[in-house]
Order: C-alpha cells, then structure tokens, then sequence
C-alpha cells in the first residue's frame, strides 16, 4: 500500500487509488456454501454462476466486482468452517482470472481474517469488514470484540499489507445502541484512527436507501474514502457521488431489484450509463 502525506489538520488526504474516482462497484452474492442451511447445488455450479455474474457486471461497466457470501444465512458469526473458505477461494481465483478489474472479497459473517488470507491469496484488491470498531448486536447475537487491533496485525503478519480493509460504520441488520451516546461522525473518525483504509456507509438492511446525509456527514469527517453500502439506484447517484468515493450496488441491478435474483443486464446497463453521465 502506497504512504499518503497527511494534511496539516491531521487527515490524511483521500487516497481511492484502489478504483477509479466515483467508483461502482457491483456485488456478487455467491450461491449458499456446502453446509448452510439454503445449500442445494455442486461447488461447481456456484463458482460458475458467480463467474458469469461477474463478466455481465465487468462487460457492463462496473469498476470493481465483490463477491459476498450472502446466500448463506442465516450467519454464524466469528471464525468460519473450512468449507466455507475453501468455497470462497475457488470462487475468487475463477472470478479474478476472468476480469480485468479490481476484486474485493467478504466473508459472512466475521470472516475478516478469512477474507483477508483469500484476497491476499489470490491478488484482490479489498475485503469489507463490518464490526472493525465498537461492539454492536447484529442479527448474529453480540458482536462484541471489535476486530481493527487483531486484523490489522494479522494482515501485517501474513504480507497482506496491500489488501485494503474498507470498514462498515453502523453495519446493516444491527442495532447500534450499545454505542448510541456516538455519532456516525464519530464511529468513522474511530475508524480511521484505529487503520480503516476506507469507510462504508449503509441504509439498515439490505436494499434499504442509505441516507446522503449520513455520507456527507461521513465525508466532511474522515479523510479516508467513503463508498456507500446499500439501497444506491440511478435516480440517487447525483446525490450520492456528491459525497461518496464510491458506490456498491448489489439489489437493484438485480431481476425486479431483490437481492437474491440473478443480476439483470438492462438494469446493470442503465445504472452504469446514468453514473457515465453524473461524472461526465
């Protein structure tokens, strides 16, 4: 990872090297992993579908492509089964040998580390963490331990110093009030003080609109990237990339905007082709 200077308030400038600036970044939901409760099909066939999802996104235009293991909840938090990582490392060779752009790698849930050993293992370029500082409760149960101190060590241990760690700030399906006395500036500024190379910023579950204020506010606060993490459609992006480094879009480019569909091409299309014209 390449030093930045710091700013003469302390911050250090935004550095999004990683993407293009004003970013989309499609997401892959691999098909449910041996073992999880909705498994029902060969190894084999989820790392071919999710190969193809991400040559549609990449032929589409999307600047990145992270692939997530969502179909597998309900979750089981904290150090994931070998299977599991196993499943997620032959997803990420096949989809980082069949693009030519930038892959991010998260492991459901609390698979950090996990995330950390595949992305560094195959050459992709982030993983997203959601519990990196402050404790919260989740649908998984307490999240108590936050995990930037034994994460950022573990990376620093293994070599794997230029995947970048792009942390979730009030992470989605999680309650947030054992930490409710704290702004959402302040769990961003926390974050990028305890190494977060980028924050993300969410609406409260999957597909729900993420508040532009909410990024703004993030935005005039750290001087680290801000991507958004949910609910971004067309009609949002203006508002959106006015603050936001870059944007994951995982539900509404799919088939009728749910998650769990398989991606739609006209869909991808047109997001693409509205954030052409926002930057342009």
């Amino acid at each position: 990872m390449t030093p930045t200077n710091t700013t003469q308030t302390g911050k250090k400038p935004r550095d999004s090297s990683v993407l293009r600036p004003k970013a989309l970044i499609g997401m892959v939901h691999v098909g449910a992993l041996p073992g999880t409760p909705h498994a029902s099909e060969p190894v084999a066939d989820i790392v071919r579908r999710a190969v193809q999802e991400a040559q549609l996104l990449e032929r589409s235009g999307f600047d990145a492509i992270i692939i997530e293991n969502m179909h597998d909840r309900p979750y089981v938090h904290g150090r994931q089964q070998p299977q599991i990582v196993a499943a997620m490392t032959r997803v990420a060779v096949e989809v980082i040998s069949a693009i030519d752009i930038p892959l991010g790698i998260q492991v459901l849930s609390g698979g950090e580390h996990e995330a950390i050993a595949i992305a560094h293992t195959v050459g992709a370029a982030f993983i997203r963490c959601e519990n990196f500082v402050y404790a919260h409760v989740a649908d998984e149960g307490l999240l108590a331990e936050a995990v930037a101190g034994p994460l950022l060590r573990y990376r620093r241990a293994i070599g794997a110093t230029g995947v970048r760690v792009m942390c979730d700030i009030r992470k989605k399906h999680a309650s947030h009030a054992v930490a409710g006395d704290l702004t959402i500036e302040d769990c961003a500024h926390t974050a990028e003080f305890c190494g977060a190379d980028g924050v993300i910023v969410t609406g409260n579950f999957t597909g729900d609109p993420t508040d532009p204020s909410d990024v703004e506010r993030v935005g005039r606060a750290v001087g680290v990237p801000v991507w958004v993490g949910s609910g971004v459609e067309p009609s949002q992006l203006g508002t959106l990339f006015a603050s936001a480094d870059a944007l994951i879009v995982g539900s509404w480019i799919k088939h009728g905007g749910v998650w769990s569909n398989a991606p739609d091409a006209e869909r991808c299309a047109e997001i693409v082709a509205e954030a052409e014209r926002v930057r342009g």
